[in-house]
């Protein structure tokens, strides 16, 4: 099953948290806001598709720190009311961070949600986590792994797309997540919007190759980059936890309309002449 590219017009809507909106991937201009300006993989991956059909109309919903209950009531009647022909649609894993998450009724929400957008028409992707087997994810890692295998039965059951995370090693290597360890970084968004183009049989030229050795460890240093993480990254997330508070309070979707989205411009050599200047 692979995405029919052979059209004038294709709409795609992003639907999801800040994994979808791209944090830990900053566009240039990301400082200047005061919640920052971020690219992602679905920014990533709509340059992908607007680079193989006439016109490309992309909508981006996905805010920070949304669970998928305010995914579902938020996002989910907007995206509806475009009809999009694609969503890409992630959301539960800031649930089963919580104490108390039951990974069955999260799949239950979601398999709702899908059976809506599939009734509306849309074809829809889904996607599972990492496999977590280091650092303060594992400990949670049982529940994580019960809500993936749910998502793939939605997915089987629904017909949609599944983008497998679990199965990208690649994910695994440090070097894929920012310094809060838990958004990836610009490579990692890359890699997973070179992942999604192969899933949904989207022609991509330029595919990342093995990650190059890593150098040998120093344990002070890593003692030291732990310490600073708990200070900068855990501790405030446990005050908004403990507070009541979200990392996505006053924070807008990007992309709230569907809108053309231009292909990217090629990158020219250095020291070449802009055609354009």
């Amino acid at each position: 099953m692979t995405l029919d590219l052979h059209r004038d017009r294709l709409s795609y809507a992003a639907l999801g948290d800040s994994f979808t909106e791209g944090v830990g991937d900053p566009y240039p201009d990301s400082a200047a806001g005061a919640h920052g300006h971020y690219r992602g993989w679905a920014d990533r991956f709509a340059e992908h598709l607007a680079a193989q059909v006439p016109r490309l109309d992309y909508a981006n919903l996905a805010v920070r720190g949304k669970l998928l209950r305010q995914v579902v009531a938020e996002q989910l009647p907007a995206a509806l009311d475009m009809a999009p022909d694609l969503v890409t649609f992630s959301a539960g894993g800031n649930d089963v961070l919580r104490p108390g998450a039951d990974p069955d009724r999260l799949a239950d929400a979601l398999e709702q949600a899908v059976r809506r957008l599939r009734g509306a028409g849309s074809e829809v992707v889904l996607f599972t986590g990492v496999n977590w087997s280091t650092g303060y994810m594992r400990v949670r890692i049982g529940l994580f792994a019960r809500f993936y295998l749910n998502i793939r039965a939605v997915a089987d059951r629904n017909g949609c797309y599944l983008v497998d995370q679990w199965a990208m090693r690649e994910l695994l290597d440090p070097r894929a997540w920012d310094s809060d360890r838990l958004h990836m970084s610009p490579e990692g968004h890359r890699r997973l919007a070179v992942r999604v183009c192969e899933v949904l049989g989207v022609p991509v030229e330029d595919r990342p190759g093995d990650w190059p050795p890593l150098p040998p460890a120093d344990p002070r240093a890593r003692r030291r980059e732990n310490a600073r993480w708990a200070r900068e990254f855990l501790v405030p997330w446990i005050g908004r936890r403990l507070t009541g508070r979200s990392s996505g309070d006053n924070v807008v979707a990007k992309r709230p309309r569907l809108e053309p989205l231009a292909a990217p411009r090629p990158e020219a050599p250095a020291g070449a002449p802009d055609p354009e200047g």
